[in-house]
Protein backbone atom coordinates (compact mmCIF):
# COMPACT_ATOMS: atom_id res chain seq x y z
CA UNK A 1 0.00 0.00 0.00
CA UNK A 2 1.28 3.45 -0.68
CA UNK A 3 0.54 7.19 0.43
CA UNK A 4 0.25 10.22 -1.35
CA UNK A 5 2.45 12.09 1.36
CA UNK A 6 3.56 14.98 -0.33
CA UNK A 7 0.73 16.46 -1.02
CA UNK A 8 -0.31 14.08 -3.40
CA UNK A 9 2.94 13.54 -4.51
CA UNK A 10 5.82 11.51 -2.25
CA UNK A 11 3.79 8.45 -1.91
CA UNK A 12 5.17 6.02 1.05
CA UNK A 13 3.33 3.57 2.26
CA UNK A 14 -0.09 3.18 3.38
CA UNK A 15 -3.12 4.21 0.98
CA UNK A 16 -6.54 6.38 0.38
CA UNK A 17 -9.02 4.74 2.71
CA UNK A 18 -12.54 3.95 2.29
CA UNK A 19 -14.52 4.65 5.65
CA UNK A 20 -18.36 3.25 5.66
CA UNK A 21 -20.64 6.29 5.95
CA UNK A 22 -24.30 5.38 7.22
CA UNK A 23 -26.72 6.93 4.92
CA UNK A 24 -29.69 8.60 7.32
CA UNK A 25 -32.30 8.02 4.22
CA UNK A 26 -32.04 4.55 4.56
CA UNK A 27 -31.75 4.16 7.98
CA UNK A 28 -28.58 2.25 10.54
CA UNK A 29 -28.41 -1.00 8.34
CA UNK A 30 -27.66 0.65 4.80
CA UNK A 31 -24.17 1.41 4.55
CA UNK A 32 -22.48 2.89 1.55
CA UNK A 33 -19.01 3.39 0.40
CA UNK A 34 -17.77 6.82 0.53
CA UNK A 35 -13.66 8.26 -0.05
CA UNK A 36 -12.53 9.23 3.43
CA UNK A 37 -10.32 12.65 3.62
CA UNK A 38 -8.07 10.66 5.30
CA UNK A 39 -4.44 9.60 4.00
CA UNK A 40 -2.19 6.82 6.73
CA UNK A 41 1.32 8.36 6.90
CA UNK A 42 3.80 5.68 8.51
CA UNK A 43 1.06 3.58 10.47
CA UNK A 44 -2.52 3.37 10.20
CA UNK A 45 -2.43 5.14 13.67
CA UNK A 46 -1.78 8.19 12.25
CA UNK A 47 -4.44 10.15 10.13
CA UNK A 48 -4.36 13.69 8.96
CA UNK A 49 -6.73 14.89 6.36
CA UNK A 50 -6.11 16.20 2.84
CA UNK A 51 -8.53 17.13 1.18
CA UNK A 52 -7.51 21.03 1.06
CA UNK A 53 -4.92 20.00 -1.44
CA UNK A 54 -6.94 18.89 -4.15
CA UNK A 55 -8.07 22.77 -4.28
CA UNK A 56 -5.27 24.65 -2.59
CA UNK A 57 -2.58 23.04 -5.61
CA UNK A 58 -4.87 23.56 -8.90
CA UNK A 59 -6.19 26.96 -8.06
CA UNK A 60 -2.21 28.13 -6.90
CA UNK A 61 -0.58 26.36 -9.64
CA UNK A 62 -3.19 27.70 -12.06
CA UNK A 63 -2.82 31.46 -10.95
CA UNK A 64 0.90 31.17 -11.18
CA UNK A 65 1.18 29.75 -14.65
CA UNK A 66 -1.78 32.74 -15.84
CA UNK A 67 0.20 34.99 -14.37
CA UNK A 68 3.64 33.56 -14.75
CA UNK A 69 3.17 32.64 -18.47
CA UNK A 70 2.34 36.27 -19.52
CA UNK A 71 4.65 37.84 -17.22
CA UNK A 72 8.02 35.98 -18.35
CA UNK A 73 7.02 35.54 -22.00
CA UNK A 74 6.93 39.73 -21.73
CA UNK A 75 10.12 39.56 -20.29
CA UNK A 76 11.86 37.63 -22.59
CA UNK A 77 10.38 39.56 -25.82
CA UNK A 78 11.42 43.03 -24.29
CA UNK A 79 14.92 40.93 -23.70
CA UNK A 80 15.07 39.89 -27.34
CA UNK A 81 14.57 43.66 -28.31
CA UNK A 82 17.12 45.03 -25.87
CA UNK A 83 20.76 45.28 -28.02
CA UNK A 84 23.48 45.10 -26.46
CA UNK A 85 23.20 43.22 -23.57
CA UNK A 86 24.73 44.31 -20.38
CA UNK A 87 25.51 41.99 -17.33
CA UNK A 88 22.62 42.30 -15.36
CA UNK A 89 20.17 41.89 -18.66
CA UNK A 90 22.11 38.40 -19.35
CA UNK A 91 21.57 37.30 -15.66
CA UNK A 92 17.53 38.56 -15.76
CA UNK A 93 17.25 36.62 -19.19
CA UNK A 94 18.25 33.59 -17.94
CA UNK A 95 16.19 33.88 -14.70
CA UNK A 96 13.17 34.93 -17.34
CA UNK A 97 13.92 31.84 -19.07
CA UNK A 98 14.20 29.48 -16.16
CA UNK A 99 10.52 30.96 -14.59
CA UNK A 100 9.00 30.27 -18.35
CA UNK A 101 10.27 27.00 -19.03
CA UNK A 102 8.84 25.94 -15.72
CA UNK A 103 5.50 27.88 -15.79
CA UNK A 104 5.15 25.65 -19.30
CA UNK A 105 5.24 22.65 -16.82
CA UNK A 106 2.36 23.40 -14.72
CA UNK A 107 -0.78 22.39 -16.53
CA UNK A 108 0.02 18.93 -16.05
CA UNK A 109 0.48 19.50 -12.61
CA UNK A 110 -2.78 21.32 -12.46
CA UNK A 111 -4.89 18.39 -13.70
CA UNK A 112 -2.75 16.14 -11.86
CA UNK A 113 -3.77 17.42 -8.45
CA UNK A 114 -7.64 18.43 -10.20
CA UNK A 115 -7.96 14.56 -10.89
CA UNK A 116 -7.22 13.92 -7.21
CA UNK A 117 -3.98 12.75 -8.09
CA UNK A 118 -3.58 10.38 -11.55
CA UNK A 119 -1.23 10.79 -13.61
CA UNK A 120 -1.84 9.70 -17.26
CA UNK A 121 1.38 11.08 -18.85
CA UNK A 122 3.34 8.16 -18.33
CA UNK A 123 7.23 7.91 -16.24
CA UNK A 124 9.34 10.23 -18.62
CA UNK A 125 6.45 13.12 -18.23
CA UNK A 126 6.63 12.46 -14.42
CA UNK A 127 10.87 12.45 -14.28
CA UNK A 128 10.83 15.59 -16.28
CA UNK A 129 8.16 17.94 -14.31
CA UNK A 130 9.57 17.45 -11.19
CA UNK A 131 12.93 18.26 -12.82
CA UNK A 132 11.44 21.47 -13.97
CA UNK A 133 10.53 22.21 -10.54
CA UNK A 134 13.86 22.02 -8.89
CA UNK A 135 15.72 23.42 -11.87
CA UNK A 136 13.50 26.42 -11.45
CA UNK A 137 14.28 26.48 -7.78
CA UNK A 138 17.93 26.21 -7.82
CA UNK A 139 18.67 28.52 -11.47
CA UNK A 140 16.34 31.09 -9.50
CA UNK A 141 18.60 31.17 -6.87
CA UNK A 142 21.80 30.77 -8.67
CA UNK A 143 21.14 33.96 -10.74
CA UNK A 144 19.02 36.27 -8.39
CA UNK A 145 22.76 35.73 -6.46
CA UNK A 146 24.31 36.54 -9.39
CA UNK A 147 22.64 39.66 -9.65
CA UNK A 148 23.29 40.42 -6.08
CA UNK A 149 26.98 40.12 -5.96
CA UNK A 150 26.85 42.07 -9.53
CA UNK A 151 24.96 44.57 -7.74
CA UNK A 152 27.61 44.36 -4.88
CA UNK A 153 30.53 44.64 -7.23
CA UNK A 154 28.97 48.05 -8.59
CA UNK A 155 28.33 49.58 -5.17
CA UNK A 156 31.13 48.27 -3.10
CA UNK A 157 33.76 48.35 -5.94
CA UNK A 158 33.12 50.42 -8.80
CA UNK A 159 36.52 51.03 -10.35
CA UNK A 160 38.07 47.75 -10.11
CA UNK A 161 34.74 45.84 -11.37
CA UNK A 162 34.41 48.58 -14.45
CA UNK A 163 37.07 46.71 -15.78
CA UNK A 164 36.73 43.17 -14.60
CA UNK A 165 33.25 42.50 -15.05
CA UNK A 166 31.86 42.37 -18.88
CA UNK A 167 29.00 40.49 -20.71
CA UNK A 168 30.35 37.71 -22.08
CA UNK A 169 31.45 37.01 -18.41
CA UNK A 170 27.99 36.75 -17.75
CA UNK A 171 27.33 34.58 -20.59
CA UNK A 172 29.91 31.96 -18.64
CA UNK A 173 28.40 32.67 -15.14
CA UNK A 174 25.19 31.15 -16.40
CA UNK A 175 26.44 28.59 -18.63
CA UNK A 176 27.88 27.23 -15.19
CA UNK A 177 24.54 27.41 -13.40
CA UNK A 178 22.58 25.79 -15.76
CA UNK A 179 25.50 22.98 -16.00
CA UNK A 180 26.01 22.98 -12.23
CA UNK A 181 22.21 22.53 -11.51
CA UNK A 182 22.00 20.09 -14.11
CA UNK A 183 24.56 17.90 -12.81
CA UNK A 184 22.56 18.04 -9.33
CA UNK A 185 19.45 17.59 -10.47
CA UNK A 186 20.61 13.95 -12.67
CA UNK A 187 20.16 11.69 -9.26
CA UNK A 188 16.55 13.27 -8.80
CA UNK A 189 15.50 12.06 -12.05
CA UNK A 190 16.37 8.74 -11.26
CA UNK A 191 14.83 8.93 -7.80
CA UNK A 192 11.51 10.38 -9.23
CA UNK A 193 9.20 7.21 -9.80
CA UNK A 194 5.59 6.54 -10.59
CA UNK A 195 3.34 4.11 -8.87
CA UNK A 196 -0.36 2.83 -8.70
CA UNK A 197 -2.68 2.86 -6.14
CA UNK A 198 -6.41 1.29 -6.87
CA UNK A 199 -6.84 2.69 -10.34
CA UNK A 200 -4.65 5.72 -9.90
CA UNK A 201 -1.32 6.34 -11.23
CA UNK A 202 1.30 8.56 -8.91
CA UNK A 203 3.42 10.96 -9.78
CA UNK A 204 6.34 10.84 -6.56
CA UNK A 205 8.37 13.85 -6.53
CA UNK A 206 10.90 12.24 -4.17
CA UNK A 207 11.31 8.28 -4.60
CA UNK A 208 9.89 5.32 -3.31
CA UNK A 209 10.25 4.07 0.65
CA UNK A 210 13.11 1.83 0.48
CA UNK A 211 15.00 4.69 -1.01
CA UNK A 212 13.79 7.24 0.45
CA UNK A 213 16.84 7.93 3.36
CA UNK A 214 19.35 7.60 0.19
CA UNK A 215 16.88 10.53 -1.27
CA UNK A 216 17.18 12.58 1.90
CA UNK A 217 20.86 12.56 2.27
CA UNK A 218 21.13 13.21 -1.46
CA UNK A 219 18.33 16.41 -1.02
CA UNK A 220 20.51 17.74 2.33
CA UNK A 221 23.52 18.11 0.12
CA UNK A 222 21.81 19.66 -2.92
CA UNK A 223 19.94 22.06 -0.54
CA UNK A 224 23.34 23.14 1.12
CA UNK A 225 24.98 23.31 -2.26
CA UNK A 226 22.02 25.32 -4.28
CA UNK A 227 20.34 27.33 -1.20
CA UNK A 228 22.58 27.79 1.42
CA UNK A 229 25.61 29.11 0.32
CA UNK A 230 23.84 31.34 -1.85
CA UNK A 231 21.29 32.56 0.70
CA UNK A 232 24.76 33.25 2.75
CA UNK A 233 26.69 35.23 -0.07
CA UNK A 234 23.40 37.31 -0.87
CA UNK A 235 23.22 37.88 3.17
CA UNK A 236 26.74 39.10 3.26
CA UNK A 237 26.77 41.00 -0.38
CA UNK A 238 23.78 43.12 1.17
CA UNK A 239 25.27 43.73 4.14
CA UNK A 240 28.05 45.29 3.39
CA UNK A 241 25.84 47.00 0.19
CA UNK A 242 23.74 48.61 3.04
CA UNK A 243 27.00 49.48 5.06
CA UNK A 244 28.57 51.43 1.61
CA UNK A 245 24.72 53.32 1.07
CA UNK A 246 24.39 54.71 4.19
CA UNK A 247 27.56 56.45 3.71
CA UNK A 248 29.19 59.12 0.54
CA UNK A 249 31.74 57.48 -1.17
CA UNK A 250 34.85 59.39 -1.74
CA UNK A 251 36.27 59.51 -5.21
CA UNK A 252 32.96 59.25 -6.91
CA UNK A 253 30.89 61.96 -8.45
CA UNK A 254 27.82 63.28 -7.58
CA UNK A 255 26.18 61.09 -10.33
CA UNK A 256 27.55 58.18 -9.15
CA UNK A 257 26.38 58.23 -5.74
CA UNK A 258 23.02 59.90 -6.49
CA UNK A 259 19.82 58.78 -5.01
CA UNK A 260 18.65 57.32 -8.32
CA UNK A 261 21.23 54.46 -7.81
CA UNK A 262 20.42 54.13 -4.17
CA UNK A 263 17.13 53.83 -4.68
CA UNK A 264 17.39 51.18 -7.53
CA UNK A 265 20.07 49.13 -5.14
CA UNK A 266 17.37 49.34 -2.83
CA UNK A 267 14.63 48.28 -4.51
CA UNK A 268 16.83 45.22 -5.93
CA UNK A 269 17.32 44.53 -2.08
CA UNK A 270 14.20 44.43 -1.00
CA UNK A 271 12.74 42.45 -3.85
CA UNK A 272 15.00 39.70 -3.92
CA UNK A 273 14.37 38.92 -0.19
CA UNK A 274 10.69 39.11 -0.67
CA UNK A 275 11.95 36.31 -3.05
CA UNK A 276 13.74 34.43 -0.17
CA UNK A 277 11.50 35.23 2.40
CA UNK A 278 8.43 34.22 0.57
CA UNK A 279 9.72 31.49 -1.66
CA UNK A 280 12.55 29.52 -0.99
CA UNK A 281 13.20 29.96 2.79
CA UNK A 282 9.49 28.64 4.11
CA UNK A 283 10.17 25.85 1.64
CA UNK A 284 13.32 24.89 2.41
CA UNK A 285 12.30 24.79 6.74
CA UNK A 286 9.14 23.15 6.16
CA UNK A 287 10.94 20.37 3.58
CA UNK A 288 13.54 19.58 6.17
CA UNK A 289 11.29 19.50 9.03
CA UNK A 290 9.02 17.23 6.57
CA UNK A 291 11.91 14.66 5.88
CA UNK A 292 13.42 14.59 9.21
CA UNK A 293 9.99 13.60 10.87
CA UNK A 294 9.34 10.82 8.48
CA UNK A 295 13.00 9.43 8.74
CA UNK A 296 12.78 9.48 12.42
CA UNK A 297 9.23 8.61 12.80
CA UNK A 298 7.85 11.47 14.99
CA UNK A 299 4.87 11.41 16.90
CA UNK A 300 1.52 11.89 14.78
CA UNK A 301 0.66 15.16 16.15
CA UNK A 302 3.65 16.51 14.80
CA UNK A 303 3.54 14.66 11.24
CA UNK A 304 0.16 16.52 11.13
CA UNK A 305 1.49 19.87 11.87
CA UNK A 306 4.68 19.13 9.10
CA UNK A 307 2.71 17.64 6.86
CA UNK A 308 0.01 20.28 6.44
CA UNK A 309 2.40 23.33 6.61
CA UNK A 310 4.74 21.85 3.93
CA UNK A 311 2.09 21.22 1.70
CA UNK A 312 1.02 25.11 1.66
CA UNK A 313 4.75 26.14 1.17
CA UNK A 314 4.92 23.69 -2.00
CA UNK A 315 2.80 25.99 -4.13
CA UNK A 316 4.44 29.64 -1.99
CA UNK A 317 8.00 28.19 -3.90
CA UNK A 318 6.56 28.56 -7.47
CA UNK A 319 5.61 32.35 -7.37
CA UNK A 320 8.77 33.69 -7.69
CA UNK A 321 8.33 32.84 -11.03
CA UNK A 322 5.33 35.86 -11.10
CA UNK A 323 8.03 37.84 -8.70
CA UNK A 324 11.13 37.64 -10.68
CA UNK A 325 9.39 40.09 -13.58
CA UNK A 326 8.52 42.94 -10.56
CA UNK A 327 12.57 43.14 -10.52
CA UNK A 328 13.03 43.90 -13.99
CA UNK A 329 10.46 46.53 -14.18
CA UNK A 330 12.14 48.50 -10.97
CA UNK A 331 15.46 47.36 -11.34
CA UNK A 332 16.26 49.70 -14.86
CA UNK A 333 15.22 52.34 -16.75
CA UNK A 334 15.77 50.38 -20.07
CA UNK A 335 13.44 47.49 -19.30
CA UNK A 336 10.60 49.65 -17.98
CA UNK A 337 10.85 52.27 -21.12
CA UNK A 338 11.11 48.94 -23.66
CA UNK A 339 8.15 47.70 -22.10
CA UNK A 340 6.17 50.79 -21.27
CA UNK A 341 6.79 52.11 -25.46
CA UNK A 342 5.17 48.16 -26.25
CA UNK A 343 2.21 49.21 -24.21
CA UNK A 344 1.53 52.62 -24.99
CA UNK A 345 2.89 52.92 -29.03
CA UNK A 346 5.10 55.30 -27.28
CA UNK A 347 8.97 55.90 -27.15
CA UNK A 348 10.43 56.58 -23.94
CA UNK A 349 14.04 57.86 -23.88
CA UNK A 350 15.62 57.72 -20.12
CA UNK A 351 18.48 59.19 -19.10
CA UNK A 352 20.76 58.69 -22.49
CA UNK A 353 24.30 57.83 -21.70
CA UNK A 354 23.88 56.00 -18.70
CA UNK A 355 25.67 52.44 -18.90
CA UNK A 356 24.95 49.57 -17.20
CA UNK A 357 28.41 48.48 -15.41
CA UNK A 358 29.33 47.80 -12.15
CA UNK A 359 29.18 51.67 -10.35
CA UNK A 360 26.05 52.13 -12.44
CA UNK A 361 22.15 51.68 -11.37
CA UNK A 362 21.08 48.63 -12.84
CA UNK A 363 19.57 48.49 -15.68
CA UNK A 364 19.12 46.17 -18.25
Amino acid sequence: MRVDARHGSSATIGSRLYSPVMDPGMGNASVRRQPAVFTSVFNSSCRFDEEFKYILLPVSYGLVFVFGFVLNATALWVFSKMRPWKPSTVYMFHLALSDFLYVLSLPTLIYYYANRSHWPFGLAACKAVRFLFYANLYCSILFLTCISVHRYLGICHPIRALTLVKSRHAHLVCGTVWALVTLCLVPNLIFVTTSTRDNDTLCHDTTNQAAFKEYVDYSSVVMALLFGIPFLVIVVCYCLMARTLCRPRRGLSASQQGASSRQKSIKLIVVVLLVFALSFVPFHVTRTLYYTSRVLNLNCEFLNIVNFTYKITRPLASINSCIDPILYFLAGDHYRSKLMSAVTGRRYDTQKGRQDGPGQPLAP
